[in-house]
């Protein structure tokens, strides 16, 4: 709690001289209590104190019943006279007192004075004392009354059995009002005592029936709300006192747990109004974050304690007097769920421990195992009574928390022991299949033990199917052993019905049929090959257990096929030298001896080989130079030749002296030989029966790297070899020469076998035929075609050369047209970007059948087009023809003729303003003749793109451009004088005028005497 507690506590207060009676727990004047000026409604102002006493007087935890008020007090002084007095008496006493005490003063002072007046006075004087008397006697009254409350309360054994009437006797007794103060604080203290001998000493909890004691207790002694909360809330300050005077860690924290108890009582004592007739934030600083948590801890404790009671046996009164506890406990109903759950829990863990402590016995026995599921048992009865009685009608006046058991979470261990209940799980799984099969309501129960031991779906199906398993490799094996199996019509049915009643997924069964069938296969081929007592012994075991034949096939290539490949390795592994008859016959021996297909063996084989061939050919294209590469390939070569095709002869049972059987190409072949029968490298690859007879048998083609590399790696490797073919043996010499040695046609046939090896198609050894002799005839033909000029002699020369080469001759005329159109698409291309070449030319070009579109650019026939419409608006002509320049000519080039159009009016508009600038610049130069051109290109720009009349400052000059052309030779037409006249905006007088004049504008200057600018 916080430290600014103890300076709350600790703040002196003045205690009230007003009342005579000390409480052990209170200031000499514990309440002061005002009565209000309502006659109606009596208020009082209660004050809170600091308690005079020393801890050694209160002690902190509740003394025996006799001493829980103290002994009895003796009375002093007028106390014990007027303890004997009744209130009439005491009343009657009072009246003859006083009497007495005036007759006595007044004939004393009579007798003495002999005045009337002094025997008043003295009179007056006697009665003052009888009176002082006479109230000293009367105030006694509710001092003697608290008196005898406390001695009449600390006689009784019990004090709980003090009642409201014996209160109001005593009060009635010495005629004085409960609420008279010293009575009514000796109440207080009364219930002060009471209240701390009913909470827990010292290391004790709250029992549950504290609130209930104090409730009545506090409504036997008549003391009112305001009044009992004062006293919790003096006892809270002693409780903090007595916090501050231990000193020790174990003492503050039970001092904490002793004030978290009073918060809890007093709360549940006063109900809803606790919160304002308990101050603790105000007076203690205790935040309401902490009433709250000690309201709920010390519920949760309570609520524990009422828990303990119920057993496995609980019942519908034991969940309603739960319920009933939890309100009365004020505990939320999460925590109390919490807190039911984990009761049970509780209650299932005390099984599954002894469950666990028998499985895990060293002296476990066949009556262990039923001990173990007997514990499991009652785990599964108490949750079954938990998930009916959660399902209960009046479930929702039970106990919160009803439903299934989970050991998962709480404080338990069990998350971090899976293991073992795994184990648990394991054990009550055997014993459901115990007699060979399983029921509907172990299923269930399975069911609920995995939710209850928090197994997952897939760790409890992998025990399930793991002990099941067993389960049906028992019966089954009963079945082969006792004949029932093999006596069946159907089998099938037999082996479905026998899933059924272990309620075993078929699928899962299939799988066990075909471990079964595996370990008898391999069990029949450790002497690395199958008899017919072994292979009859497996087919009646796969016609019992109804195994597909796929899965038989699947299992001989994977075990017979294991042992045939190593067969294979060590052959290969023996290389070129190392394959004699001995490899030889353990080949044939496993390959037909493990009664495997020919497919499955020229499988393995193939994958064993074709390893081998990876590595040459890797070598291949890791090798310096060609030569070195070649070398590599035709041990390659060499090893299909005397290894591969040895070994696919054994595989297949065939001589290896016989000739393998070629696939019918002749359709294919005859074809290909007549359109590339000059090719001499492609004709040498086929060599005639005498060397073929020379190199001996070819090689085998069934194996192939055609799946193993990407055809542009198949092609390369073929073109080095064929290269190596061609070129010959290239060997250096010092100072950097070489020696190339000449190979004969023998090396055509290794070639061939090559291209088998690499899975190449006829086609595709054609198709790097013809590629090569192409290269080869491209590059000479280039040199001679340098200028891109075909001569006579040129040609002879190229014909020389596709005879050397032996390419045909259609190919070879593509080659010379591709080299020359290239030449001549490099020369258009120049003669454009120079201006050299114009659309008449062009035109010619497409005659001549020039592909334009492929040797121009479309930008450069752009260039063209432009360049020809600005020739004819600079011709001088004045003629603008639409039809040839907005279709025929892009047409021609081949472009665009929107965008044409496009190119032809923005030209216009840009010529049409420089004609005019041009014209009047000739005018003054006294050029008639390239003033009539100029306004001639006008005219033309005018024609494509109709403009507005023209403005110009010199008006003058413009009338001089319109007289200079409507007299000009030969004279214009009359339609283009017309439309000259209006871009001049020149009005039809003036033109007129300037049409009559007889002299022109460029007359002599004597004449004129000056020329007009």
């Amino acid at each position: 709690m916080n430290p600014s507690l103890i300076t709350a506590v600790n703040a002196p207060i003045s205690p009230s001289p007003r009342s005579p009676l000390l409480c052990h727990f209170l200031t000499p004047s514990p309440l002061r209590l005002s009565q209000s000026q309502s006659p109606s409604r009596r208020r009082y102002r209660v004050s809170f104190p600091r308690c005079a006493a020393t801890s050694s007087e209160l002690p902190l935890v509740s003394t025996k019943k006799s001493d829980v008020h103290g002994d009895k007090k003796e009375l002093t002084g007028l106390q014990p006279i007027v303890e004997k007095m009744t209130p009439p008496v005491r009343l009657a006493t009072s009246a003859v007192v006083l009497a007495a005490t005036l007759a006595s003063g007044y004939g004393l002072g009579l007798r003495l004075a002999g005045s009337r007046n002094i025997a008043l006075g003295a009179a007056a004087v006697a009665g003052a004392a009888g009176g002082a008397v006479v109230y000293a006697m009367n105030s006694a009254v509710p001092e003697v009354a608290a008196i005898g409350l406390h001695n009449y309360v600390a006689e009784i054994e019990d004090p709980a059995s003090v009642t409201k009437d014996d209160i109001e006797k005593i009060a009635s007794r010495y005629g004085v009002n409960k609420g008279d103060e010293a009575f009514q604080a000796e109440i207080c203290d009364i219930y002060c005592r009471y209240v701390t001998s009913v909470l827990p000493a010292e290391g004790q909890s709250l029992k549950g029936d504290e609130v209930e004691k104090i409730v009545k207790f506090k409504s036997a002694l008549g003391i009112d709300d305001p009044d009992a909360a004062s006293m919790h809330m003096e006892i809270g300050r002693r409780i903090f006192r007595q916090r501050l005077e231990t000193g020790e860690r174990e003492g503050d924290a039970e001092q904490r747990r002793a004030f978290m108890r009073l918060v809890y009582v007093s709360a549940l004592v006063f109900g809803d109004a606790a919160s304002f007739l308990l101050p603790w934030k105000r007076v203690l600083k205790v935040t309401d974050a902490q009433v709250e948590i000690a309201i709920r801890e010390n519920a949760k404790q309570l609520y524990a304690e009422r828990l303990k009671l119920v057993g496995r046996d609980i019942n519908e009164e034991n969940l309603v007097d739960l319920r009933k506890a939890q309100l009365s406990f004020k505990l939320s109903d999460e925590l109390a769920e919490d807190l039911f759950r984990e009761h049970t829990r509780t209650v299932a863990i005390e099984n599954i421990s002894s469950a666990l402590s028998v499985l895990k016995s060293r002296t476990r026995a066949v009556k262990s195992m039923s001990l173990v599921v007997e514990e499991l048992e009652k785990v599964l009865e108490f949750n079954n009574l938990l998930v009916s009685l959660k399902s209960h009608s009046e479930a929702d006046q039970f106990a919160r928390g009803l439903g299934p058991i989970s050991l998962i979470g709480g404080d338990s261990d069990f998350e971090r022991r899976m293991d073992d209940l795994k184990l648990l799980y394991r054990a009550y799984v055997t014993d459901a299949l115990s007699t060979g099969r399983i029921e509907e309501n172990k299923l269930v129960a399975m069911s609920q033990l995995r939710n209850i031991l928090g197994l997952g779906t897939r760790e409890a199906e992998a025990i399930s199917v793991d002990v099941t398993s067993k389960a049906y490799r028992k019966r089954l094996a009963n079945a082969v052993t006792s004949g029932d199996l093999e006596a069946q019509d159907s089998k099938a049915k037999y082996l479905q019905k026998l899933c059924e009643e272990l309620h075993f997924d078929a699928q899962k069964a299939s799988a066990i049929h075909e471990e079964i069938y595996r370990q008898k296969l391999q069990q029949y081929v450790t002497d690395g090959e199958l008899s017919d007592d072994n292979v009859a012994a497996l087919l009646r075991l796969r016609v019992m257990l109804c195994i597909p034949q796929q899965t038989i096939e699947a299992a001989h290539a994977e075990i017979c096929g294991s042992i045939f490949e190593k067969v294979v390795r060590e052959a290969i592994s023996s290389g070129v030298d190392g394959y004699d008859a001995e490899t030889r016959k353990s080949v044939r021996k496993a390959a037909h001896g493990l009664r495997l297909s020919r497919e499955t063996a020229m499988s393995i084989a193939s994958k064993a080989a074709r390893r081998v061939f990876t590595n040459y050919v890797r070598r291949a294209r890791a090798a310096e130079n060609r030569t070195e590469s070649a070398k590599e390939l035709k041990k390659m070569i060499a090893f299909n030749t005397l290894v591969v095709t040895e070994m696919v002869a054994d595989i297949k049972g065939e001589s290896s002296d016989k000739e393998p059987e070629e696939p019918v190409q002749v359709k294919e072949e005859d074809t290909e030989d007549e359109e590339w029968g000059s090719l001499e490298s492609l004709k040498k690859t086929r060599p005639d029966k005498e060397l073929a007879e020379k190199m001996g048998k070819p090689g085998q083609t069934e194996i192939t790297l055609k799946d193993d590399l990407p055809d542009r790696d198949r092609i390369d490797l073929y073109k080095t070899y064929l290269l190596y073919c061609v070129t010959g043996e290239v060997t250096r010499i010092p100072f950097g020469a070489q020696i190339t040695t000449k190979r004969d046609d023998s090396e055509y046939l290794l070639l061939n076998q090559l291209g088998g090896i690499l899975g190449l198609t006829s086609k595709e050894i054609v198709n790097i035929h013809v590629g090569l002799a192409e290269q080869a005839f491209r590059q000479q033909a280039e040199v001679i075609l340098a200028d891109g000029q075909l001569t006579k002699a040129r040609v002879e020369q190229l014909d020389e050369l596709q005879k050397q080469v032996g390419l045909p001759q259609p190919q070879a005329e593509k080659v010379i047209k591709n080299i020359t159109t290239t030449k001549m698409a490099n020369a258009i291309e120049t003669a454009v970007n120079q201006g050299r070449l114009n659309i008449k030319q062009i035109r010619e070009l497409k005659e001549a059948n020039v592909s334009l579109d492929s040797m121009i650019a479309v930008s450069l026939r752009e260039k063209l087009f432009k360049k020809t419409v600005n020739d004819i608006f600079s011709s001088g002509t004045g003629e603008f023809d639409e039809t040839e320049v907005y279709e025929t000519i892009p047409s021609d080039l081949s472009i665009d003729v929107e965008k044409a159009k496009g190119v032809v009016h923005d030209l216009a508009r840009s010529r049409l303003s420089n004609s005019l600038i041009q014209s009047v610049a000739l005018l003054r130069q006294r050029n008639r003749k390239g003033v009539v051109s100029s306004l001639n290109d006008l005219l033309a720009c005018d024609k494509a793109v109709p403009s507005e009349p023209l403005s110009w400052e010199v008006t003058e000059e413009l009338s001089d451009l319109y007289d200079i052309y409507s007299k000009s030779d030969p004279t214009p037409a009359p339609e283009k004088v017309s439309r000259l006249q209006y871009l001049l905006g020149i009005d039809d007088s003036t033109a007129t005028a300037l049409r009559e004049m007889e002299d022109g504008v460029f007359s002599s200057a004597a004449e004129e005497g000056n020329f007009v600018f």
